[in-house]
């Protein structure tokens, strides 16, 4: 079987997925289940793409298969534990709101089609990676790919959970966390997810697949521009001590504190 097709599957597979998930998000009156799927969504991709690849170099396959489940596990398994017994995220509430009666079926592509087509469109390198069996070896991008794929995988990890020990300390309800991995940047969680797509680009890049580039450079301005940063700044740029948080720490990319 040919690219293309292998590729098509894969999205036949991951819309039929968010069509069960909407029906279920109506019974929930819930669309914020879509963001706890996001990142089981690349699990099952990266597996799907394992088995109809064949010919693909084994080592890597089962290398890029097992570093997007244990990224895309914990990340849904993060949201699943945030948001439970919690109301539906303000960003479909406000949606919601907007829609009226119309948001039952408007919800279906707005959320659940729109991030069903991203998520195929992002998870183009775990294809890639896979599909060619050369070169039949481990190389040097391999391994730049997995410090890169480790390095994210801290950040992200280690900002998700200082976060939510500050958050489950009432007394620093109001405060701004300025320690640990958010002395160096202001959204560790999300340069470690974009950190960690560059690594599975990488790996993609090693077996052929550079031109999957678009893949991480999305995944990067989602998070920069779109769902991440641009977002999230502007409900916390007027805390108390948020701005002077802002002028001292990087906003994505780690680095030391300025003075």
């Amino acid at each position: 079987m040919s690219f293309l097709p292998i590729y098509l599957t894969g999205l036949g597979v991951i819309l039929m997925l968010m069509t069960l998930l909407w029906l279920l998000s109506l019974r929930l009156k819930n669309s914020s289940i879509v963001d706890i799927f996001w990142g089981t969504g690349f699990v099952i991709a990266g597996w799907l793409f394992f088995v109809l690849t064949p010919d693909g170099y084994i080592v890597r396959k089962l290398l890029i298969s097992s570093l997007v489940t244990i990224w895309g596990l914990r990340l849904s398994i993060h949201i699943l534990l945030r948001n439970w017994g919690k109301p539906e995220d303000f960003r479909y509430q406000k949606w919601r709101q907007e829609s009226g009666a119309r948001w039952w079926w408007q919800s279906y592509f707005k959320v659940f089609m729109l991030q069903g087509v991203l998520l195929w469109m992002i998870s183009a390198p775990l294809l890639a990676a896979q599909f060619s069996p050369l070169p039949a070896r481990m190389t040097a991008l391999d391994f730049l790919a997995v410090l890169i794929w480790l390095v994210g995988f801290f950040f992200e990890s280690a900002g998700d959970l200082q976060l939510s020990q500050f958050k489950a300390k009432p007394e620093n309800k109001g405060k701004v966390l300025n320690s640990g991995v958010w002395r160096y940047t202001r959204h560790p969680n999300y340069f470690g997810d974009s950190a960690q797509w560059w690594g599975y680009f990488l790996i993609a890049a090693a077996a052929g697949g550079w031109w999957t580039i678009f893949s991480p450079v999305i995944m990067t301005l989602f998070l920069l521009r779109v769902s991440g940063v641009a977002l999230l700044e502007k409900t916390l740029e007027t805390r108390p001590g948020y701005k002077e948080y802002i002028k001292k720490t990087s906003a994505f990319v780690p680095w030391f504190p300025r003075k």
